[in-house]
């Protein structure tokens, strides 16, 4: 499991199709990507990491603080092409990316494990596979990859 990491000052999804919205204020933007061989452990590992970053500013201008020390929002988007293998050709594969019937399940349940971190309020999320508008207004900028362990 992936979960590349923005520190923003706010984010949104806007799906016009569906007359859907969803935004944040200072946090993190999670784009999600599920292998095929994610497990639970996983999903646990991935959301618990991402709540504990230290990667917010504190008084001395260090990061030195997480998400929780700043009462920060997240706002979590599927993102299937975090699994994109462009090493061969010119048109990435996506065949270590999980299919919807094993990704849904798991995104239900990351999505689960970070309200039982951070409060339900403090979690929005886009569709899961629905084309999306993503508005990222980067805080820094900084991004992290946070990569559940390759034990399997």
């Amino acid at each position: 499991m992936r979960a590349l990491v923005q520190r923003v000052s706010s984010g949104s999804v806007v799906i016009e199709s569906e007359n859907y919205s969803a935004g944040i204020g200072k946090g993190l933007v999670l784009l999600l990507g599920i292998k095929t061989t994610d497990t639970i452990d996983d999903v646990n590992f991935v959301a618990d990491k991402c709540c504990n970053l230290r990667i917010f500013m504190d008084g001395n201008e260090k990061m030195n603080l997480s998400l929780k020390d700043i009462n920060g929002e997240i706002l979590l988007v599927s993102q299937f092409t975090l699994y994109g293998d462009s090493r061969k050709g010119n048109r990435p594969g996506f065949t270590d990316a999980a299919k919807p019937e094993t990704a849904i399940p798991l995104y239900e349940k990351f999505i689960e494990r970070l309200k039982q971190n951070l409060g339900g309020a403090k979690i929005k999320t886009g569709v899961f596979g629905a084309m999306m508008k993503v508005n990222i207004f980067n805080d820094g900028p900084v991004t992290i990859m946070v990569e559940s362990p390759l034990i399997k």
